[in-house]
C-alpha cells in the first residue's frame, strides 16, 4: 500500500530507496514498472512509465482501491492460518468464462475444499465437491438456507495498511455471526465458526417436552399434524413455492378426525393457499410470455431483465416447457452479444486503419460510436478493453482544427442600435413617433400601439450617425471615428467586422477600445 500523504511518501521512498515496483498481474495489471507520484494538493499514487510514443501508458486493469487486492489478502490469512495449525494448502485463482482475477478464490485442503467467492460474478455451486464462502455482497436464498441449515460468509476490514479477514455464519432468520479466523476450525463438515458448532448441536440434540400451567398436554395425533400443515403452507407462501403449496393441500384432503374447529381453521387456510398458488402460477405463466414476446419483438433488454426476475421466480423448479423458453432466451442473448462483439471488433478493425491525414472530427465521430457499442456489451475480455481504454485516452489528445470564425459583416449592415452606443439613443427627439429627449420610442401603430420599443427608431438614430461627419465637413477637419466592429474583440477574438459570438450588442471590451482609438485618433487601414 503506498502512503497517501506526502510527508509519508517521502518516508515510504527512503524505506524502499533500492526496491523497484511492478503492476501486478494477479491484480489484473499490464506487469510493467511502475513509479511512485508525489502530490501535495491531492492524494498521492502509483503510476506507469509513459509509451514510448510519449503518449500516458493505458493499463487493462480496472479496480484500483484497496478491496481489488483483497484475493491476495484472503490467501495471505488463510496461508497463515493453516501453518500455524501445522497444514498447508493450495491456492487457485481460477478465472472461469473470463471473469476478472480475484473474484474467486479455491483453497485445495488436505481433504476438503474451500471455494471463496468475493464478488457475484461466479454463482456458487452448492451441490459441487467444494465448499462455498460467500462475499458480503453474494445473495443466498431462503431454501438454500433452510437446507444447508448455514453458510459462511468472509469480509475484509481495513487495519492501517492491511485488511483483516472476518468469518461470519449465516442462518435462516438469524443474523451473520462474525469471528476472527482464529476462532475457526476445519472440521469433517468444513470450516467450521462457534456459531456453526451452536446450530449442528441443536439440530442433533432432540427437543425436551416443554410443560405448560393450564394447558392439556397432550393433543390428538391428527390436531398435531393439522398444526404441522398450517406451518407448511405458512413457510411455502414465505419462499413462494406453489410446488409445496399444492402437495400440503393434497395432504390436508387426506387428513381426517381433526377436531371441528381446527378443521375449519385448516380448510380456510387450503382455500386460501389454492388461490395463492393459483395467482402465482398465472404471474409465472404471464412472466413466460411475455420473455416469449420480448424475443419475437428483439428487445435484447427486456428479455435480460424478465430472464433474471424468472430465475428469481422459479427458484423452486421449472417445467420441461419453461427450461426450453429459459434456454431460447440464453441462446438469443449469446447471439445478440456476439453480434455485438462482432461489431465492436469491426469499429476497432475500421478505427485502427484509419488515415493519420484525415480530419480527427471524423475519428471522434467513429470513438463515440465505439463506445456507444461497447456500452451495451457484457464482457469485453481484456483486449477490447485495453482497446477502449486506448482510443478513450487518445480521443483527448487529438489535435481538433479551430472552430471556423463567423463571416465577416460589413459596416453598413451591422443593425443601426450597435453602431450607436445605448447612452446616445434618446439625445434627440423621434421624428417617427415623437417620443421626447430622455423618453423612450414607443410603437405608433398596430394592436401594440403605446408599448415602449426595445429600441430606437432608424430616423432617430441616424442623425446621430450623420452628425460626426457633417461637424467635420463644417470646420474642415477629418476625425476618424472608430466604431466597435471596426476593431477586433479582445473578449472572443473576432476579427475586426466579424460579429461577437455573444447575441445582441458586442463585447464591452470591444466598445472600449473603440472609444480609446476615437480618442486617440487613431487612422483606420
Amino acid at each position: 500500500m503506498l502512503p497517501l500523504e506526502a510527508i509519508e511518501l517521502d518516508a515510504f521512498r527512503q524505506q524502499h530507496e533500492h526496491d523497484t515496483f511492478w503492476c501486478g498481474l494477479l491484480l489484473g495489471g499490464c506487469g510493467l514498472q511502475l513509479t511512485t507520484k508525489l502530490y501535495t494538493d491531492r492524494v498521492c499514487h502509483f503510476a506507469h512509465y509513459p509509451g514510448s510514443d510519449g503518449h500516458p501508458h493505458l493499463c487493462g486493469r480496472r479496480a484500483r482501491g484497496v478491496a481489488s487486492a483483497d484475493h491476495l489478502y484472503v490467501k495471505a490469512a488463510v496461508d497463515t492460518w493453516l501453518r500455524a495449525r501445522g497444514t498447508q494448502a493450495g491456492f487457485d485463482f481460477i478465472q472461469p468464462d473470463g471473469v476478472p482475477v480475484g473474484s474467486v478464490v479455491d483453497i485445495q485442503l488436505p481433504q476438503r475444499k474451500l471455494r471463496v467467492h468475493l464478488d457475484q460474478e461466479v454463482a456458487p455451486d452448492w451441490d459441487a465437491e467444494h465448499e462455498p464462502v460467500l462475499g458480503v455482497s453474494v445473495p443466498v436464498d431462503s431454501d438454500t438456507l433452510i437446507r444447508r441449515w448455514y453458510v459462511n460468509r468472509i469480509r475484509l476490514d481495513s487495519e492501517g495498511t492491511a485488511r483483516r479477514v472476518r468469518i461470519g455464519t449465516e442462518a435462516f432468520a438469524r443474523p451473520t455471526e462474525w469471528f476472527a479466523l482464529d476462532e475457526c476450525e476445519i472440521t469433517d463438515r468444513g470450516l467450521s465458526t462457534p456459531a456453526v458448532e451452536r446450530i449442528v448441536h441443536a439440530r442433533n440434540t432432540p427437543s425436551s417436552t416443554r410443560w405448560t400451567p393450564g394447558k392439556k398436554q397432550e393433543e390428538p395425533a391428527q390436531d398435531v399434524q393439522a398444526h404441522e400443515l398450517m406451518r407448511r403452507l405458512l413457510y411455502a407462501r414465505r419462499t413462494k413455492s406453489t410446488d409445496l403449496a399444492k402437495e400440503v393441500c393434497r395432504e390436508i384432503d387426506e387428513l381426517a378426525g381433526v377436531s371441528p374447529q381446527l378443521q375449519r381453521q385448516l380448510d380456510a387456510a387450503r382455500r386460501n393457499a389454492l388461490l395463492w398458488a393459483e395467482k402465482e402460477t398465472e404471474t409465472r405463466r404471464d412472466l413466460f410470455d411475455r420473455l416469449s414476446q420480448a424475443m419475437a419483438d428483439q428487445k435484447a433488454r427486456r428479455v435480460k431483465s424478465l430472464l433474471t426476475e424468472i430465475k428469481m421466480a422459479t427458484r423452486d423448479g421449472r417445467t420441461e416447457e419453461e427450461n426450453h423458453t429459459v434456454r431460447e432466451a440464453a441462446t438469443y442473448l449469446a447471439a445478440v452479444e456476439a453480434a455485438k462483439l462482432a461489431h465492436l471488433d469491426t469499429l476497432l478493425e475500421d478505427i485502427n486503419r484509419f488515415p493519420a491525414n484525415e480530419d480527427p472530427r471524423h475519428l471522434k465521430s467513429k470513438v463515440d460510436q465505439l463506445l456507444q457499442v461497447a456500452a451495451g456489451a457484457v464482457k469485453l475480455g481484456e483486449h477490447r478493453q485495453a482497446q477502449l481504454n486506448l482510443w478513450s485516452t487518445r480521443l483527448r489528445y487529438l489535435p481538433f482544427p479551430p472552430r471556423p470564425a463567423a463571416p465577416l459583416r460589413p459596416q453598413e449592415h451591422v443593425p443601426m442600435h450597435q453602431r450607436v452606443g445605448r447612452a446616445y439613443w434618446t439625445t434627440r427627439p423621434c421624428p417617427q413617433c415623437g417620443a421626447g429627449r430622455g423618453q423612450q420610442c414607443v410603437v405608433y401603430g398596430g394592436p401594440r400601439t403605446g408599448r415602449i420599443r426595445p429600441m430606437p427608431h432608424a430616423d432617430r438614430l441616424q442623425p446621430v450617425i450623420d452628425e460626426p461627419q457633417e461637424q467635420q465637413k463644417e470646420h474642415g477637419v477629418v476625425q476618424t471615428v472608430w466604431q466597435a466592429y471596426d476593431v477586433p474583440c479582445p473578449d472572443c477574438g473576432q476579427e475586426a467586422g466579424a460579429w461577437c459570438l455573444t447575441p445582441g450588442k458586442p463585447h464591452s471590451a470591444r466598445s472600449k477600445r473603440a472609444r480609446e482609438l476615437t480618442a486617440q485618433q487613431e487612422p483606420r487601414l
